[in-house]
């Protein structure tokens, strides 16, 4: 299902979002990670038979404008906060994507009022200890797609589609943006992990078993923080389930909703 684009003002910044599926079905939030929100449209526009999917760019990302108050990942939490206001949505399942999922950790600690469960998809935010994560600050463009997909011939295939100028912009402002949120410390907040207990509503946390930057370990700690959290698997794949198993994540995220209502 093709999506609609829309725009709206959050703190007096125009934050672009795109929206798809029948009015009146239950809502589905799509928060991106690092790289944008395009490479995950395909396989959330699967989804709009049953959701109103929603899928923002955030602020400093894609066609959002980058505002001034923009400093920490907090900042982004406030703004989706007033965002989930100003469209006035209710009973939202909200799924978040790596540097996404930390967004949606950050968004539901300090107030899951318009939620009704939440789905972290290899999300970044906790402190990882001693589980050895990678650096996507230190890694080349080349380096980063195939430290994330672990399907080294669709690793190829992605790295030869051609790239418009449009495209190469929008990947520099994003990858400027995540370095204002997650740089120190690297991609993760030293106070969340103390604040989990207070999501109290169903969790769902996905991983893929091959991700090379933050690795399963790291899945299995989050699981553990968040209580009654279960733990969804994907085997095989990397750190982008939404481009590497688009069929299997689609299903993980329709049985959570049945089992969670």
């Amino acid at each position: 299902m093709s999506f609609t684009s829309r725009q709206v003002s959050i703190a007096g910044s125009m934050l672009h979002y795109r929206i798809a599926g029948p009015e009146g079905a239950p809502t589905l939030l799509f928060l991106h990670g690092a790289g944008g929100a395009e490479g995950s449209l395909g396989v959330l526009g699967t989804l709009a038979d049953r959701w109103r999917v929603i899928v923002p760019d955030h602020p400093g990302f894609g066609a959002s404008t980058d505002p001034e108050w923009l400093d920490t990942i907090h900042d982004a939490a406030y703004a989706y906060l007033d965002f989930l206001e100003a469209l006035d949505l209710r009973d939202v399942h909200l799924v978040g994507s790596s540097l996404g999922g930390w967004l949606a950790m950050e968004i539901a600690i300090r107030s899951a009022s318009r939620l009704a469960r939440l789905t972290l998809i290899a999300a970044a935010g906790i402190r990882p200890g001693d589980i050895p994560t990678g650096d996507l600050f230190m890694w080349s463009p080349e380096e980063r797609v195939r430290n994330t997909i672990a399907d080294p011939l669709l690793a190829g295939k992605i790295l030869a589609l051609p790239q418009t100028p449009e495209q190469a912009e929008i990947a520099l402002r994003n990858h400027f943006t995540t370095a204002k949120l997650a740089w120190e410390p690297r991609f993760f907040d030293p106070h969340l992990d103390k604040w989990l207990h207070r999501l109290r509503l169903p969790v769902q946390v996905i991983w893929g078993a091959e991700d090379r930057l933050f690795p399963l370990a790291l899945g299995e700690k989050l699981a553990g923080l968040i209580p009654g959290a279960r733990l969804d698997v994907i085997p095989g794949c990397g750190h982008v389930p939404m481009v590497e198993n688009p069929a299997a994540l689609s299903a993980l995220l329709r049985e959570f909703q049945g089992s969670a209502s």
